[in-house]
């Protein structure tokens, strides 16, 4: 069976992204893991919300196995029938969190809000994760609730029993990568959403700073960029029929369409390449934007 696992520290955005993964799980039919990840050194002082003060490891422990039993029961009465299974693990949080998103199919992980500006703080724990994880790792902000991927109702109200909003897809035509594709499709597909795609493009700079002003020339290259976008897309849309698919080029980075764009999707999803540099995994500018701004859950799918 496949599983998603969450990270759970018993802050605000960890339980928010509890309950996405169990939403998850339920669409997928798949297993839940709630993971609880500390350091095992006993003279730290706990930084995770609602951990009480300085305490042995055994305190730690057993406020980690409360906290993990206390979100199962949540979950299971929201959701019967879902396997849910709890798991603590030992050393850096960072290393725990990798290996288990080398057993799951998706990791889930709860990231701070900015305040009242809808966006992410992408802490010390989620950032590496993100940026080196062998799975897809979804970042869910405090608040995040299950009518919010939802279409208002009638009324203009939230609404769980809608339609989901469309999934959001950032697509580099230099790096497309199927895992990626596949991901966005999947979902929209479970979802019976639609997908929006954007693809940011700029004027190589082999043109010049006058063949700006050329407007035939710039039509000529976004014809061409969309073409390009059309034959990607082709053998995706021919897959998955039953997802309905609008697919955009537009002038400049890719960011900051998928950020404006975000606040009336369901979910957004990013690739990140698997090349490593000498201080580790890379997060691209794109997804940097999204994951400290989007205004929904960011997915964020590793491929070659």
């Amino acid at each position: 069976m496949p599983t998603i696992t969450v990270g759970l520290d018993g802050s605000p955005q960890s339980l928010a992204a509890a309950d996405w993964a169990a939403r998850e799980a339920e669409q997928r039919g798949a297993a839940l893991c709630l993971l609880h990840a500390r350091e095992q050194q006993s003279h730290l002082v706990p930084a995770l919300a609602g951990v009480p003060a300085p305490g042995a490891i055994d305190t730690q422990h057993a406020w980690a196995k409360t906290l993990l039993h206390d979100a199962q029961s949540r979950l299971a009465d929201r959701h019967p029938g879902l396997d849910i299974g709890t798991q603590q693990a030992g050393g850096r949080p960072v290393a725990a969190l990798l290996a288990a998103a080398e057993e799951a199919d998706l990791l889930v992980l709860g990231s701070r809000g900015l305040g009242t500006v809808a966006g992410f703080l992408v802490g010390s724990v989620s950032l590496p994760v993100v940026a080196r994880a062998a799975r897809p790792v979804v970042l869910v902000r405090a608040g995040e609730r299950a009518q919010d991927e939802h279409l208002p109702d009638a009324s203009g109200g939230t609404s769980t029993a809608t339609p989901y909003r469309d999934v959001l897809l950032g697509l580099d035509l230099d790096d497309p990568g199927d895992a990626l594709i596949g991901f966005a499709f999947d979902a929209a597909l479970r979802r019976a959403s639609g997908l929006q795609i954007i693809h940011g493009w700029s004027l190589p700079t082999s043109y010049g700073y006058g063949s700006a002003m050329d407007v035939g020339l710039n039509e000529e290259l976004a014809e061409q960029v969309r073409h390009a976008l059309s034959d990607i897309l082709r053998p995706w849309r021919d897959k998955f029929p039953g997802v309905e698919v609008h697919a955009q080029a537009v002038i400049g980075s890719a960011g900051r369409h998928l950020v404006h764009a975000s606040r009336d999707a369901g979910l957004v999803v990013v690739g990140r390449s698997e090349r490593h540099t000498s201080i580790g995994g890379h997060i691209g500018p794109v997804a940097h934007a999204v994951l400290q701004h989007a205004a929904a859950p960011v997915a964020v799918v590793p491929h070659d």
